[in-house]
């Protein structure tokens, strides 16, 4: 039996516009393995922005 979460990865989402990095989550490093990239609210910016995850 697979370890739980074996494959996955913590990441960080950070803000395209104003570069604050305002969301964490986990991916599965397997099957995504180009950079994830999101359309989410930026608090910092006050509208919905695209975060791309960083390095």
């Amino acid at each position: 039996m697979a370890k739980k979460g074996e494959n996955r990865e913590r990441i960080t989402l950070q803000c395209t516009e104003c570069k604050s990095e305002n969301y964490r989550t986990e991916k599965n490093k397997k099957n995504t393995t180009d950079r994830l990239e999101m359309n989410k609210f930026c608090k910092k910016c006050g509208k919905t922005t695209t975060h791309k995850e960083k390095k």
